[in-house]
């Protein structure tokens, strides 16, 4: 039977249609002064208005498609059939999935382009400026609307995985986000062994879920079943790097406090991988402020600029999705030569 897989709402239509003919009477009322930005300012609250929701569900379009294709065998062949109908311009269904929201991005790029070629202090140069502010303002609630339904998502997933000894932690909140995650060691210096001329202390495995608020200790009970022994509020967490070497242990650890109020609730000796992974495990505990990073960076000399040779797509929370040619500040550089950033640009 017909099925409506993907639903374009008729009122973005009917927006854009009102809009064409707005911006087609003033080219008809002077082709020689074709200003648009009174045009797009009048529009901008329509635009808002249907832009949000459509943007914001996008991501469950673009799943939708994926789970189609890979799922439905009959699919990617009935959708090559209809891609090749002259109608679609040899374009694919997901050029037309993200198309509305290219449109808002490029009558950006349009207003701002206009607003550099007004005459300074002019009312062009007023009505300009409205314009694009507005529509600045429109693509970061987009963003942030994606953002926000991308972090409740992942907090529902997370929260069928993760389980609290004995305690009832209400995980998902709108205010809560996941800020890095992952599986440490945790050296046990209660049990001591020999090897050879040297002490040696055994490691297991600890795993933690660092939010925004909070952090959990958890044991993995299967490969994806969590089981938290103990979490704190951020701010009742203390951290001492260990950079010396410990009872004969070489590695990158750190020592953890998570306190409860004045009282100290649990301490335990963590180990990372390499320097860089110890380092993003406590700055992620410890956020400095942009602003006071900023200031520094403008008052240091000695930050190191480094140039991106080629792209790279962020894998954890904490990375940065970077583009060739892109320039970072370089806060620090750790010893096994990892550079973490301060800030880049493109």
């Amino acid at each position: 039977p017909d099925q409506t897989v993907f639903y374009m709402d008729d009122t973005l239509e009917i927006i854009y249609d009102e809009f064409l003919q707005d911006l087609e009477h003033r080219l008809e009322e002077d082709i020689l002064r074709f200003d648009v930005s009174d045009i797009v300012l009048a529009h901008c609250p329509a635009l808002r208005r249907v832009y949000l929701p459509y943007v914001t569900n996008q991501a469950y379009q673009e799943q939708t498609y994926q789970r189609m294709l890979q799922e439905n065998a009959r699919f990617p062949g009935i959708l090559a059939r209809l891609e090749e109908d002259p109608i679609c311009q040899r374009l694919p269904l997901a050029s037309f999935l993200i198309l509305p929201f290219q449109r808002i991005t490029r009558l950006k790029m349009l207003v701002e382009n206009i607003l550099k070629r007004t005459t300074p202090g002019s009312r062009d140069e007023d009505t300009a400026t409205k314009a694009f502010n507005e529509l600045k303002k429109i693509i970061k609630e987009c963003n942030s609307s994606v953002q926000s339904m991308k972090r409740m998502e992942e907090l529902i997933h997370l929260n069928k995985k993760i389980h609290f000894e004995g305690k009832i932690f209400p995980l998902i909140s709108q205010s809560r986000w996941l800020v890095k995650h992952g599986e440490l060691l945790e050296v046990d210096t209660q049990t001591m062994s020999i090897s050879g001329s040297k002490f040696k202390l055994p490691t297991r495995p600890v795993y933690l879920h660092l939010f925004n608020d909070c952090l959990l200790l958890s044991k993995k009970k299967d490969t994806w079943k969590f089981m938290v022994f103990v979490h704190a509020k951020i701010g009742q967490l203390k951290v001492k790097d260990l950079s010396q070497k410990l009872q004969g242990i070489s590695g990158f650890i750190f020592h953890l406090q998570l306190c409860e109020g004045r009282q100290l609730k649990h301490q335990i000796l963590l180990k990372a991988h390499t320097e860089s992974g110890k380092q993003r495990w406590i700055t992620a505990m410890f956020p400095s402020d942009p602003l006071e990073d900023i200031e520094q960076a403008t008052e240091n000399d000695d930050l190191s600029q480094v140039q991106c040779i080629k792209s790279y797509q962020a894998q954890e929370h904490d990375e940065l999705t970077l583009e060739k040619a892109d320039i970072l500040q370089a806060k620090t550089i750790t010893s096994d030569g990892e550079k973490l950033p301060l800030a880049s640009s493109h």
